[in-house]
């Protein structure tokens, strides 16, 4: 198995074997959760193949998120409409990420970092934050449809190598997981490019990690399968970043064709709900 396959496969054996059972209030679902799982992955692209992952949905979403967007119209609604029951009835998602990353905070928190990292390669500033502690959580603040679950990212450059450590409060790890983490792999190798290093280990730790009750069925099938899929490499590009920026579907084609060419996963596990 792949890296990521291996250490995935690992987390949900744990969740389901020694997680606590308990009811979320919020959605009425049992869920089994482990407090604090972290994954260190630095051995090929983490590209979940022990289930087939939708590649194209989570290429164009962290190019909208680079294109500092919160309207999913723009050009992410064409290629997926998972943001459909996020966004709010002026057409804005309250708190996307990528408008929180480049526009909300009164900065362009992206562009700082790419400017700040090729000034000063080793500083251990470059942090990107995406919760609002003014207005998300804790009970109160401007009712949103959603609030991030990936909160806040670190960026080192280390060994001539891009290292990126993202922080989740709450991950469902049948849907949520294998698709956050590609995509912030993505965001990686981007950066790396841009800055003209390697990427090197994505970090991804996540505070709630949790399976939902509809989901059992599918993480004992999982905990089944096996494979000997072998490595898979992506090269980015220097310029993938500015494409990013201006919205090029050309780069969502080429990035896709990169990963799908030697994507060869068991088969999809049909039916999966997202629960809301």
């Amino acid at each position: 198995m792949t890296q990521f396959d291996q250490k995935y496969k690992e987390a949900i054996w744990e969740i389901m074997n020694n997680g606590y059972e308990e009811l979320n209030e919020r959605t009425g679902h049992k869920t089994r959760i482990v407090p604090g799982i972290t994954f260190h992955l630095d051995d090929g692209f983490p590209l979940l193949t022990l289930r087939k992952i939708p590649i194209r949905i989570f290429v164009a979403e962290q190019i909208w998120f680079l294109t500092g967007s919160n309207r999913p119209d723009e050009f992410l609604k064409k290629y997926t409409k998972i943001w459909d029951d996020f966004t709010e009835e002026d057409g804005t998602v309250a708190a996307a990420y990528g408008y929180r990353w480049r526009h909300h905070f009164g900065r362009d928190q992206i562009a700082s970092l790419v400017k700040h990292l090729a000034e000063q390669p080793g500083s251990r500033h470059a942090v990107i934050v995406t919760w609002d502690p003014s207005d998300d959580g804790l009970g109160t603040g401007t009712k949103k449809k959603n609030v991030p679950c990936p909160y806040t990212f670190t960026v080192n450059i280390i060994g001539n190598r891009l290292h990126i450590h993202s922080i989740v409060r709450s991950n469902d790890m049948i849907l949520g997981c294998p698709h956050d983490v590609a995509g912030f792999a993505l965001l990686q190798y981007i950066l790396a490019a841009k800055l003209g290093v390697k990427p090197g280990r994505l970090t991804h730790s996540i505070s709630n990690a949790h399976i939902y009750d509809i989901h059992y069925k599918a993480a004992w099938e999982i905990l089944e399968r096996t494979n000997d899929h072998p490595k898979i490499t992506l090269e980015p590009q220097e310029n993938w970043f500015e494409r990013a920026e201006k919205a090029d579907d050309t780069l969502v084609e080429e990035i896709v064709g990169k990963l799908s060419s030697q994507y060869r996963p068991s088969p999809p596990i049909k039916n999966l709900q997202i629960v809301l």
